[in-house]
């Protein structure tokens, strides 16, 4: 089996061409980092027509990754002219500009169905009351989506993000689990911490940037149009909210780590 290993701002794949379909118990093998290749995912791709596909390293199969569409993209050696790649949330607009690759995400959506959300009405800096680690705690949520469930708050939880990001994951609120962004708007730009759904804390999460700039938007922190630095712990996104119809524009690196094959 020939592989391919890509990062994109320290988010990392093993990504296999053309018919290499694996099960969610191969999937996590190989994303082990002690007794496989060591991965937050497995990307399998096709080129005619050009489609990617995602297992989580926990097996679970998310609808989206950002991060990884810029590293398929760099795989299927997309240049400056626009090209399609369909996921499971859709078909992805990307190119390369400047020596980057720029996707057009999904349009955003905050309606609970859409997330989903069990709630009657979208939640934009509504505040959510949840136990976790013995105590009980209160925040402020902007719950979004991007293909895949998101909930971003822009408080200062400080230390206990590290028992909030698993609890809110798995909170019976998100059905489907949620990933969790904890944000801090630093003038114009988003420093943003992801407890990614099916990998856990991340180097960076392409659509939890993007959900962070939405919900910077939507609660009036940040302006549409203009492209916002989303600092993650891998490096930065470039991100664009435009109209309310409109994909987000997503602009970071991509790179080919190493090649192989496995008996």
């Amino acid at each position: 089996m020939r592989f391919h290993k890509y990062e994109g701002l320290g988010n990392d794949f093993v990504i296999l061409d053309e018919g290499q379909v694996l099960g969610e118990e191969e999937a996590r093998l190989l994303c082990d980092r002690h007794l496989g290749i060591g991965a937050d995912g497995v990307l399998f791709v096709t080129r005619d027509p050009k489609r990617m596909m995602v297992i989580n390293a926990d097996g679970s199969r998310p609808e989206m990754c950002g991060n990884g569409l810029r590293c398929v993209a760099l795989h299927l050696d997309v240049g400056a002219a626009p090209v399609v790649i369909m996921t499971d949330a859709g078909p992805h607009v990307c190119r390369m500009v400047d020596g980057e690759l720029e996707v057009e995400m999904a349009v955003p959506k905050c309606a609970p169905r859409d997330i989903p959300l069990d709630a009657d009405a979208a939640w934009v800096d509504t505040r959510f009351e949840l136990n976790a680690g013995g105590a009980t705690h209160s925040l402020s949520l902007t719950c979004v989506s991007m293909g895949n469930p998101h909930a971003v708050t822009f408080d200062d939880v400080g230390e206990t993000r590290a028992i909030l990001g698993p609890a809110i994951e798995r909170h019976p609120r998100f059905p489907a689990g949620v990933n969790v962004g904890f944000a801090t708007m630093n003038h114009s730009a988003i420093d943003l911490a992801v407890f990614e759904r099916g990998v856990g804390w991340t180097r960076a999460c392409g659509t939890g940037a993007c959900a962070a700039a939405v919900a910077a938007v939507v609660t009036e922190r940040a302006s549409r149009f203009a492209p916002i630095p989303v600092r993650l712990p891998g490096g930065t996104l470039t991100i664009t909210v435009r109209g309310d119809d409109e994909g987000v524009l997503m602009r970071g690196p991509a790179r080919h780590v190493f090649s192989g094959s496995l008996g």
